[in-house]
């Protein structure tokens, strides 16, 4: 039996103002959530890049090529009535942060790992008022309950719209830290990718790069890019 798929049946797509955000309308019937409930953003950039995925489809709608509905949908119908949960499962990674965890050797990799992370430590620092400390490999180490209750509490600060993107970020980078400093525009989304990656280059670059590793790897940047775009036109 062939899967199930939806025709376009609307003519043009359009951002329309609601009583709370922007929806999404084709041919004047509004756009609803696969939970039945409407489709409704927070900016008028979001609904806007969401009309022109809407526009974009033909004959046959493919999801995978909507990232900001496919996004739209989960913080309305999954991230909002779970939005605790979320949000602590999201802040835990401070405990346990990619930037945190360092090699001891070889001495390269030891260098790229302090000059990559070592700044976004001391933005998180500064900026967020959480010190979190780099330990030696990867035996876990606890860091200073201060520190993690404050992230935990920068997290919970986020709507459901700005967390359904930045728990994308977190969870893909391995790092809270890179998440808040793409969320704040403090590093950009591409550095962003690359100083999570650190590890994985140098690997690529002592053995050879393995191709369905590089495919997977490529894929999760451009939902790592995604996400920092919603977050973006989220609060625009």
């Amino acid at each position: 039996m062939s899967e199930w798929r939806m025709k376009r049946f609307w003519t043009e797509a359009a951002p329309v103002e609601t009583a709370s955000g922007w929806g999404i309308a084709l041919d004047g019937r509004p756009v609803r959530t696969p939970a039945k409930d409407l489709l409704e953003l927070p900016s008028r950039a979001l609904a806007e890049a969401a009309a022109d995925e809407w526009n974009a489809q033909e004959e046959v709608v493919d999801p995978g090529a909507m990232p900001v509905t496919r996004a739209g949908n989960s913080a309305i119908d999954k991230v909002r009535p779970q939005f605790d949960e979320v949000a602590r499962l999201t802040a835990d990674y401070g405990g346990t942060d990619l930037l945190c965890y360092r090699a001891e050797q070889p001495a390269e990799l030891v260098r790229r790992q302090t000059a990559g992370w070592d700044p976004l430590l001391d933005w998180a620092a500064a900026d967020l008022g959480a010190r979190l400390l780099p330990v030696a490999g990867v035996m876990f180490q606890p860091q200073d309950a201060r520190a993690l209750d404050r992230l935990h509490r920068e997290v919970r600060a986020l709507d459901p719209w700005r967390l359904t993107a930045f728990s994308d970020l977190v969870a893909l980078s391995g790092s809270l830290v890179i998440g808040f400093a793409v969320a704040r525009e403090a590093l950009d989304p591409d550095e962003a990718w690359r100083r999570s990656r650190i590890d994985e280059t140098w690997q690529a670059e002592q053995w050879g790069e393995d191709e369905e590793a590089a495919e997977a790897a490529e894929i999760k940047r451009l939902v790592f890019l995604d996400a920092a775009r919603f977050l973006r036109l989220a609060g625009s």
